[in-house]
């Protein structure tokens, strides 16, 4: 049974695509790739159909990974088939909540960096959009400070489905 990942952000374009392709990185360097689906969204849908800022695309594309991305909103009716939903930040976080049908539901919504025990209290990965490059490098930064640590989550709710 395939374990399900959806990062999201404000608009899928520029935080939650990069934690994608990170994160998926690191699931297919784990030997996961067959058994751990990796997505993204926005909580809106401003930018459904474009690809990824360029910014975003620059920034991934010098540090090695992938790029290709098709921007789109999360639906409520997405939660059934995922497993985990991580939120980039506090409001992307009760967005998703309010989203969420059923308390299992709401279960299944983490913040990216609590997934990074060097994080501290500061949770969020504030949106680079705004600001310049630096602020992009930063939101791949704090992005693979967490990857590790979530994926050692995943692979425990791996291991415990497994007979």
């Amino acid at each position: 049974m395939t374990y399900r990942v959806c990062f999201v952000c404000t608009g899928n374009i520029c935080r939650s695509p990069m934690a994608e392709h990170v994160f998926r990185r690191h699931v297919e360097e784990a030997g996961l790739g067959g058994l751990v689906e990796v997505d993204s969204a926005g909580t809106g849908g401003w930018h459904e159909g474009d690809g990824a800022d360029p910014r975003t695309v620059a920034v991934l594309e010098e540090n090695g990974y992938t790029s290709a991305h098709t921007a789109r909103q999360f639906r409520a009716s997405w939660f059934p088939a995922l497993d985990l939903v991580i939120a980039l930040d506090e409001g992307h976080l009760r967005d998703l909540r309010e989203l969420a049908r059923t308390p299992e539901e709401a279960a299944r919504i983490r913040l990216l960096r609590s997934y990074d025990p060097a994080a501290g209290t500061g949770l969020d990965v504030p949106d680079p959009y705004y600001g310049s490059r630096e602020g992009f490098e930063e939101c791949l930064d704090m992005v693979e400070a967490a990857s590790e640590g979530l994926l050692a989550a995943v692979r425990l709710e791996l291991e415990e489905r497994t007979p």
